[in-house]
This record gives C-alpha cells, sequence and structure tokens, in this order.
C-alpha cells in the first residue's frame, strides 16, 4: 500500500503584508542608495581637489591610490603586514577583553568595584598615544610594548560596558536565585552572563575598534612590521600614494570586519537568543 504525501500550499499574502514586504523593499533601496552615493559624493570631490586644487604628489586621488595596490599585492607585503598587526591586536585584545568581562562581573562585589574603579576610568580617559610612547620606552620594539598599549587602552571600554550591564541586572532575578539556593558560579553562568550578552557584544565590538586604531599606532612608533610601520615609510620616503594606499585599506578592512564579521554574529547570537527566550 502506498501512502502520497501532499504539500499544503502556501497561504496567499494579504493586501496588507504585500504592501508592507514592498515598504521593506523600497527602504531597502534607498538606504542603499544614499549610501552609495556618499561614497560616490566624498570620493569624487577627493577626485577633484587632488587634481585641480592640490598637488598630487601631496594629496593623490583615489585613482592614483588604487593605481598603487596591484603593486603591494604583488610584492607580498600586504599579507606579511596585515598577519603581524591581526596577530597583535588578536594578542593584546585579546588579554583585554578577558580581563575586561572577569573584572566587568566582578564589580557586583563592592570592594572589588572600589578597588578598581579610579584605575578603570584614568585608563578610558587617557590616550593610546600615552601608553603607546610608554610601552615604546620601556620595552622597546619587544612584544611587551604594543601588548600593554593596546591592553591599557581597550579593558576599561570593556570594563565599563559589562559594569553597566551588571548595574542593569535585575535585582528580583538575583535575589529569586538565592532564594532557591543557587550557587554562586551556577547563578553567574545560568543567569547574570546571559544577561549581559548584549554588553559583551557591545564591548567586544567597540574594544575591538579602539584596539585596532591603537594597535597600528602603536606600529607607528614601535615596529619593523604591519599596517603602521609600512604607512611610517611610505611617509618619510614620501611616498604619499602609497601612504594613502595602506590607510585606505586599513578603513575598508576595518569596515568589512565590523559590518560582515562582527555585526553579523552579533545578530545571530542575539536572535537565536529571543527564540530560546520565547
Amino acid at each position: 500500500m502506498t501512502t502520497t504525501l501532499e504539500k499544503k500550499a502556501p497561504e496567499p499574502r494579504s493586501a496588507e503584508e504585500e504592501r508592507l514586504i514592498a515598504l521593506k523593499r523600497s527602504e531597502t533601496r534607498r538606504k542603499w542608495f544614499w549610501r552609495i552615493a556618499g561614497y560616490v559624493v566624498i570620493l569624487g570631490t577627493w577626485e577633484f581637489f587632488s587634481t585641480q586644487v592640490f598637488d598630487p604628489r601631496i594629496v593623490p586621488g583615489p585613482s592614483q591610490i588604487i593605481g598603487v595596490f596591484p603593486e603591494i599585492w604583488n610584492s607580498g607585503r600586504f599579507f606579511e603586514s596585515y598577519a603581524a598587526t591581526l596577530t597583535r591586536i588578536g594578542i593584546g585584545f585579546g588579554l583585554s577583553f578577558i580581563f575586561g568581562v572577569v573584572l566587568g562581573i566582578a564589580t557586583q562585589n563592592a570592594w572589588i568595584n572600589g578597588f578598581f574603579k579610579d584605575a578603570v576610568t584614568i585608563s578610558l580617559v587617557s590616550p593610546g598615544l600615552v601608553w603607546a610612547l610608554t610601552g615604546l620606552v620601556i620595552w622597546g620594539f619587544e612584544p611587551q610594548g604594543w601588548i600593554f598599549a593596546i591592553f591599557m587602552t581597550t579593558f576599561a571600554l570593556v570594563t565599563v560596558n559589562v559594569a553597566e550591564g551588571i548595574r542593569a541586572l535585575p535585582k528580583d532575578l538575583v535575589d529569586m536565585s538565592k532564594a532557591f539556593g543557587v550557587t554562586t558560579w551556577r547563578r553567574q553562568r545560568e543567569v547574570v552572563i546571559p544577561f549581559l550578552a548584549p554588553f559583551i557584544f557591545t564591548a567586544l565590538r567597540f574594544g575591538f575598534s579602539i584596539g585596532w586604531k591603537v594597535t597600528v599606532l602603536t606600529e607607528v612608533f614601535s615596529s619593523n612590521a604591519g599596517i603602521g610601520f609600512e604607512m611610517r615609510v611610505a611617509s618619510q620616503l614620501f611616498r604619499m600614494d602609497e601612504f594613502f594606499c595602506w590607510a585606505l585599506s586599513f578603513f575598508v578592512f576595518a569596515l568589512i570586519l565590523e559590518k560582515l564579521v562582527l555585526q553579523r554574529y552579533e545578530r545571530m547570537f542575539l536572535r537565536g537568543r529571543a527564540e530560546v527566550s520565547i
């Protein structure tokens, strides 16, 4: 005996649903139009001023900068420099992120909060250049210098974001877990950390953006490899087209990393978290 499984035909959309879908598509097209228009206007203005107002040797235009990129790519320096920079930010920001999250969670304790409060504030308001020069003076070109600069510049931002989440933690939820005899470690793992997920992602994104810039800054002063080092050499040799090429690639890479990696995984995680909570 055979049975036939019939697929249920999808129900036709209502007029209101069709209207909302069309409206959403229109908004998406409008958003992308203005975004692309912004790039066209900025790059076009830059090209105009480079060729008509300034000396192209001092302020090269986008077309001249793009023409230098194949030379850098074929030389192998592009991958070597980005590998060095990404390794530095991976180590420096990785350490500061872990420490910042742990310290932010630990601010639940009034003694720990008071002990680190001023240190976090000092780190938060101090320019990255201060820590970069301090690392250069103490360690020179050694890895400890840039690890120190990245750590001191970014850990406070992570700590503050996580600590804000701790202050927003519902007191009733914590009191209820204590009333039911939930252990401290289990409460942190199953109540506190899931609640802090949006704050941790925000700390990751903003901390990484600051760490990315500080990493390149430290390479300008205290490194013999990396994007910052290449920018320093290009400026010293007065190769402004190469200098701007490295700077532009830095901006593009940071934008791609932010939009396509960090924000994407944040939305995926938080959407899954919302579905589970429902």
